[in-house]
């Protein structure tokens, strides 16, 4: 297996084995410490407060060792010591409704005031089982998901891809080595989980297992065959699409269990060589691979209406058609009549979502959420424009 040479970021990106075992859900921008801190002694201040008013109200029945009278500084020092059970007895309450006021009221609030104090303590282990609640009810909630692992330059594309065919980010799941990709991924509003996808109980915590989807976009070649191999066993039925570098290694991910391998080099060389002889041709591939806008080349099922036509029959500009395990040319004779479980590969124009319902096509309605339009075939053109000119010479 010819491997690249060792990239110094994926060095970098290596954890030691304690810190590889956490996920990141998405979560609100936390506040500033300084309002924090300044909210906190807002609190206290309402505690010390109320509890000095209580005293005052009730000041008759407290008293004085010093000279027997209570007076207000008297109550705010009485308030101030009770608080912070230190507790003096220099001012004590005598009478039965000080006594009961002490109990139902006075001892609330210096527990009030101890939690004010300690609540950065309290905050964190309220943070914690919130978060664990997060998790837990997410690891429940998450089905049919898609797993990416290696959110550089080509996860983040295929990340943006997605976006552009309607998933939301509750279903895309980041798989990373670096603590610094997965903040990232986690502020952008993905679910993250940092370690190495390699092994099979950080995959597990990416819920793998029943994900719909597997996206590998590792920096090594090597390191995809790990996470292919590794994917397929905790994952049988999921659809795996693995990245490469080197053309050659492209078998071993296809043995290793992935279903679809992108050698990324040799497209990128090929479009260079495209670019050069037609550079309008490499600009409508780049649009066609580019959701979203422009032309979407995408795959979709053979609707009703559509069964025991041909190829050339159908609303869209058929490219291929899916037949079990074949994949048929549009001139290929054994592609029509289309089957019911035949899936088509189209060329459509992407379209606004306030636009889809104006289509009353059989091929629209077999799109539900793709946001794109049906492109019309190029003879159906030509058949409109010769119509038109006929008329034009008529007049």
């Amino acid at each position: 297996m010819k491997l690249p040479m060792h990239d110094a970021a994926a060095r970098d990106q290596q954890l030691p084995e304690d810190v590889s075992h956490r996920v990141q859900l998405p979560r609100r921008a936390p506040e500033a410490p300084l309002r924090q801190v300044i909210r906190r002694l807002l609190m206290a201040l309402i505690v010390l407060v109320l509890t000095v008013l209580i005293v005052w109200v009730d000041r008759d029945e407290y008293h004085d060792n010093a000279d027997n009278a209570v007076d207000f500084l008297d109550c705010v020092y009485y308030a101030t010591v009770t608080l912070s059970t230190t507790g003096y007895g220099d001012i004590v309450p005598y009478g039965d409704t000080a006594r009961l006021l002490n109990i139902l009221l006075i001892t609330p609030l210096r527990v009030l005031f101890l939690i004010i104090l300690v609540g950065t303590t309290l905050e964190v282990l309220t943070e914690r089982t919130r978060e664990q609640w997060r998790l837990n009810r997410w690891r429940t909630a998450l089905r049919d998901h898609t797993v990416i692992v290696g959110f550089g330059t080509k996860g983040r594309s295929a990340v943006q891809t997605l976006r552009a065919t309607g998933a939301g980010r509750d279903r895309i799941v980041i798989v990373d080595p670096s603590p610094k990709v997965i903040d990232s991924a986690v502020a952008e509003g993905f679910a993250g989980v940092l370690g190495d996808a390699t092994r099979s109980d950080v995959l597990l915590r990416a819920e793998v297992q029943r994900a719909r989807q597997i996206i590998i976009a590792t920096q090594r070649d090597d390191t995809a065959v790990l996470v292919s191999l590794t994917a397929r066993q905790l994952n049988k039925k999921a659809t795996i699409v693995a990245a490469v570098r080197e053309e050659e290694n492209a078998p071993l991910l296809r043995q290793s269990g992935a279903d679809s391998v992108i050698t990324s080099a040799s497209a990128a060389g090929r479009l260079l060589g495209l670019s050069v002889n037609s550079p309008s041709a490499s600009t409508v591939m780049e649009d066609l691979i580019q959701q979203g806008s422009g032309l979407d080349l995408i795959e979709r099922p053979v609707v009703k209406a559509e069964v025991g036509k041909s190829v050339r029959d159908t609303g869209d500009l058929v490219v291929s058609v899916l037949r079990g395990h074949r994949l048929l040319a549009y001139d290929d004779p054994a592609a029509s009549p289309l089957q019911h479980a035949d899936r088509l590969i189209t060329i459509v124009r992407a379209m606004p979502d306030e636009d889809r319902a104006e289509l009353g096509r059989p091929a629209a309605q077999g799109l539900p959420g793709s946001g794109v339009k049906p492109m019309r075939r190029a003879d159906e053109k030509d058949r409109v424009i010769r119509r038109a000119d006929e008329q034009d010479l008529g007049d």
